[in-house]
């Protein structure tokens, strides 16, 4: 029973096409709609997930180039490969707080005004698996782990949503929808300072260019141009022997164009999933505020806030990219070199675009994604050695979500103490 349940609550496809279906019953639809709307919601998430997929495969070569171009050697921040890694000691455990966590996270939900309801399954995997990796190096065990656990990421699940709330009204000109995701609060700081330091009336989105160049208007062509410069720079300074191991034979040029385009493709798969996904779960969703937790609001994954600024996205992350990319090069003076974690700016860097363009135009993008990227990248260093994962077996990898570290900060501190 245990493992189904885990297994729902690990497919967020899953639990979106339940969440859809109640809610749509909780409405009163006619079957038709009820049918339709559950379906859609799920085809929306997966064809969500596939265009992130797309970008993932498009990053991985472009990571290992980068890696090589530089000559960086370090840890990577990679928080569901750590966690995945050490199921083998401590399966168990984190399967139990997650479940727990949903459910208190629920209760929260019904009896405070913190009405969010945590919905990004992989996140809620890798909080957990943070949370039991933490609590046992700390020398909890058993039953206290599992409910110390379950508290701290079931409040977790409430209280983040509700810091970033504020500015997500800003990003989306509504309230129908949370931020469910392990970076918000930093995506939502970055946005701030973008804020402080942009102008709001140039937005990355206006694009002026001369009539000769009107075709840069278009959002997937100017991403992809730019994206074609990116990984081509990157693929020439690695050198063709580099190239020619990661695309089985290919010339680097053509690889690299193919890569920046597979990359831009990417991105227009999801914002069409993101389109159709919340087209069908926020109207849903009312049924679950109405009939079970009133005023609830769902509390989703990174990607829904791409679609209002596309090319802050893009901004963004190449900001992301700069910054993290410095911490790298002073990484010598910190506890550990961290890498540029091409995925994690990308996801996070692209937000922090999106925040900071709604706050700060097209300056507050740059700023954004520049401040998350360096300021993630050094939490990272600088938090380092207050968990030890190699005693797991593993190697080059720790936490990534800035969320996350913050919680294992204050509990250290907390533990510290205690003498725990």
């Amino acid at each position: 029973m245990l493992d189904i349940i885990v297994s729902i609550l690990s497919n967020p496809a899953f639990i979106l096409g339940i969440i859809a279906l109640v809610g749509l019953v909780a409405l009163k639809k006619s079957s038709s709609d009820i049918i339709k709307g559950t379906l859609k919601t799920i085809l929306g998430f997966l064809i969500l997930n596939a265009g992130a997929d797309i970008i993932v495969n498009a990053l991985i070569p472009f990571s290992q180039m980068f890696t090589e171009a530089f000559n960086l050697s370090g840890i990577v921040a990679e928080d569901n490969s750590l966690v995945a890694a050490v199921q083998q000691f401590l399966g168990k455990e984190t399967a139990l707080i997650m479940v727990f966590a949903f459910i208190i996270n629920v209760i929260l939900a019904r009896i405070t005004p913190w009405k969010y309801i945590f919905l990004t399954g992989h996140m809620m995997f890798s909080f957990a698996g943070t949370m039991a990796i933490v609590l046992d190096q700390m020398g909890f065990s058993g039953v206290p782990l599992i409910l110390i656990g379950a508290l701290v990421q079931g409040v977790s699940m409430v209280l983040f949503p509700a810091i970033s709330q504020p500015f997500v009204r800003k990003v989306i000109n509504g309230d129908n929808v949370a931020f469910g995701f392990w970076g918000s609060s930093w995506i939502t700081l970055s946005g701030y300072v973008g804020g402080l330091l942009g102008n709001k009336e140039k937005s990355s989105e206006d694009v002026k260019v001369p009539s000769s160049l009107d075709f840069l208007k278009d959002m997937s062509i100017l991403m992809g141009i730019v994206m074609i410069v990116v990984y081509l720079v990157t693929g020439l300074v690695a050198g063709n022997e580099v190239v020619v191991n990661l695309s089985g034979g290919q010339n680097v040029v053509l690889y690299s164009i193919v890569q920046a385009l597979t990359f831009v493709a990417g991105i227009l798969v999801l914002l069409q999933g993101v389109r159709m996904f919340l087209g069908e779960i926020v109207p849903a969703f009312k049924g679950i505020g109405q009939k079970i937790v009133p005023g609830a609001k769902p509390a989703l994954d990174v990607p829904i806030f791409y679609a209002y600024a596309p090319v802050g996205v893009t901004i963004g992350f190449l900001s992301a990219m700069v910054g993290g990319l410095l911490v790298t090069f002073i990484s010598q003076w910190l506890p550990v070199v961290v890498l540029p974690s091409v995925i994690g700016l990308f996801f996070m860097g692209g937000a922090a675009g999106v925040f900071g363009n709604a706050a700060g135009g097209r300056r507050g993008a740059i700023i954004g994604g520049f401040f998350l990227g360096f300021t993630s990248s050094l939490l990272i260093a600088l938090a380092y050695p207050l968990v030890d994962v190699t005693g797991y077996g593993i190697q080059g990898l720790w936490f990534a979500s800035p969320d996350a570290i913050i919680v294992v900060v204050i509990m250290r501190l907390i533990g510290s103490i205690f003498g725990v």
